[in-house]
């Protein structure tokens, strides 16, 4: 008699339900045959100093389109109709200053935003109100390029001038007030790879020596520097004004980052990983609780695609975190190495789970392309650089200063406050401190929420923040999608841990032993049956739990189930839709939360979720 099915069964109602869904992230080999990509492309031309057979596998996805289209002109002139389209984009210019900060707009064109046809009086007529705007709204509008393209009309080939322009807010003046648009990347790959060499040559804006210089400018221990492998998750600043320039220097310091963060208009956290395979568990917890906007892999051209680089992509994607690459130490690399490491990288790339489109970065133009096309997951850029020659970091750091929000945050300030917790200290003089991300809603000082789920018996109680800092500035308030610094009254460090929240009272927060998920299997050795124990990376939740019952007897690599864990030790607060990887040792799987024991996800939301879940890698 078989087992009763798991009462959130999707397969009770998905008939189209087929397992092995998902290609284990072992099995990505390198040697394996690569599927054709589901982009359509066109052959990229080589650049000059890279041999044409390292790219002849990469190729260019098309332009991206705008992400509000120009408003209809049928029936109007050519003046009329370019005078409706330039009021489209002057009400979008403003709306996302107001709810992002910045903005990426391309001028003319086929794919561009206003009229498509200008030559260069209409160009500049139009640059003139783009200009106005940004002024009313404390804006800069800086030009990125100017070109001419060739646009196809009834009557044949014409020209129109096109040209690209950063719309950004400038960094506020006011005393106590910082509110610079934030931007995480998480730095990932293999050990040795040079990841924080990579991170050391950007913050601190200086080329490396080949024996570890920029590196030793970001390790936080001494263990860390006599090794040269990173231990721990550092989290390290690269900041930028309001026209994209650079405000880093050779005596920027985390520690005295104040007046650069004061001055900046955006800023990229980059959020320093481990890769050795013994710091996996501190990996996971920087891919999930710190929540990274992008994940930026980085490979050694002389060492490839080895060791713990599948894994951390494997779990990047899981997460659906966006990924671009960057491939390191191309000035000692032999050519037919840096070739085969090229090479290796595009197989992968175009393996089933993934079916990202390989596009090697060589200009600006790239650069752009790269910006408006990283969340669409279907291109994959890369990178040829060399931390000692300073080759291809211009082009790093054109990306950085382009990315977008992978997040809307401006729509969540007025939501209830949702901050979570990654880490605790106790500061001589202030007390206790926790750090970590604003997830929802608005913070400010004297402001109470509800702490928990308690140590002992995982209920919420109410505190009341001392005082706010971000990154090492002192301010009045601080707006979803920024990390945090809180002083908290009358709380003893050892009633804090990291995973704990502070919510707002109005969300009636409560702790959960259990939850139900929508799970697949991307690899494990036997066969997974209730009883099975692994631990959950779930935003800053990293616990232990029991797998107490499932919609099948068992599931091996590839299978896909609804899953009820019940944690170990303590209850979590969990919310309904997020995302987790579980592990034994390496990654094991990943899943969506559809259900705790106080709020079950709607049925319809439910096969949604199933449905995304299962596209993303059929």
């Amino acid at each position: 008699m078989s087992k009763p099915k798991h009462h959130l069964s999707f397969q009770n109602n998905d008939s189209n339900y087929e397992s092995g869904w998902m290609e284990g992230i072992n099995s990505l080999n390198a040697e394996d045959k690569p599927t054709s990509s589901a982009v359509p492309a066109s052959n990229m031309a080589c650049p000059q100093d890279t041999p044409a057979e390292e790219t002849e596998d990469m190729a260019a996805a098309p332009l991206p389109q705008p992400v509000v289209a120009p408003a209809s002109t049928a029936g109007l002139t050519t003046m009329e109709g370019g005078h409706t389209s330039m009021e489209t984009v002057l009400e979008v210019v403003t709306k996302e200053l107001e709810d992002v900060g910045e903005l990426v707009l391309e001028l003319g064109g086929p794919q561009g935003w206003g009229p498509q046809v200008l030559d260069e009086a209409g160009l500049e007529a139009a640059i003139a109100r783009v200009q106005l705007v940004a002024d009313a709204n404390n804006a800069v509008l800086t030009q990125l390029r100017k070109r001419t393209a060739q646009l196809q009309t009834p009557n044949g080939t014409i020209d129109t001038c096109v040209a690209a322009f950063l719309v950004r807010k400038k960094a506020s003046t006011a005393s106590n007030t910082c509110n610079p648009m934030e931007v995480r990347v998480a730095i990932i790959g293999n050990v040795d790879s040079g990841k924080s060499t990579l991170v050391g040559v950007l913050t601190r804006t200086m080329l490396d020596d080949g024996r570890g210089l920029a590196r030793s400018k970001v390790f936080k221990h001494s263990h860390e520097e006599e090794t040269g492998r990173t231990s721990s998750i550092g989290q390290h600043n690269m900041c930028l004004d309001a026209a994209g320039n650079i405000l880093n220097d050779l005596q920027f310091r985390n520690q005295t980052c104040a007046d650069y963060v004061q001055r900046a208009a955006k800023i990229i956290t980059l959020v320093d990983l481990a890769g050795h395979e013994k710091y996996f568990r501190t990996t996971a917890y920087g891919l999930t609780g710190h929540m990274p906007d992008y994940a930026c892999l980085v490979v050694g051209a002389n060492m490839g695609i080895v060791g713990m680089c599948k894994e951390h992509l494997g779990v990047a994607l899981a997460l659906k975190v966006p990924v671009f690459f960057v491939i390191t130490k191309v000035d000692i690399c032999p050519e037919h190495i840096l070739k085969q490491t090229v090479q290796s990288l595009t197989t992968i790339l175009k393996k089933p789970g993934l079916r990202r489109k390989p596009f090697l970065v060589r200009n600006l133009d790239d650069v752009l392309l790269c910006a408006r096309a990283m969340l669409t997951d279907s291109l994959a850029p890369v990178f040829l650089t060399s931390a000692v020659t300073g080759k291809g970091l211009d082009m790093v750091r054109a990306l950085y200063n382009l990315l977008p929000q992978r997040q809307r945050w401006g729509e969540k300030k007025g939501s209830p406050a949702t901050f979570v917790i990654d880490e605790t200290f106790s500061v001589p003089g202030v007390g206790t401190v926790v750090a970590g991300t604003v997830k929802s809603g608005t913070l400010f000082p004297n402001m109470t929420l509800m702490l928990g789920p308690d140590i002992g018996d995982g209920s919420f109680n109410r505190v009341a923040i001392k005082s706010i800092h971000y990154k090492r500035l002192p301010v009045q308030q601080v707006v979803a999608g920024q990390t945090a610094a809180l002083a908290i009254k009358k709380i003893k460090r050892n009633q804090v841990r990291k995973g704990m929240v502070l919510v707002c009272e109005s969300l009636k927060p409560k702790a959960t032993w259990e939850f139900d998920a929508d799970c697949a299997i991307l690899t494990h050795s036997t066969t997974i049956q209730p009883r099975y124990q692994a631990v959950i990376h779930c935003e800053i939740i990293r616990q232990a739990a029991r797998v107490v019952a499932m919609d099948c007897e068992r599931l091996r690599s590839g299978d896909r189930a609804c899953v009820k864990f019940r944690f170990i030790q303590r209850p979590e607060y969990m919310t309904l839709g997020c995302r987790f990887v579980f592990r034994e040792g390496r990654t094991k799987g990943i899943g969506i939360v559809i259900g705790t024991e106080h709020e079950t996800m709607p049925e319809d939301q439910v096969l949604a979720q199933v449905a995304a879940h299962a596209q993303q890698y059929q």
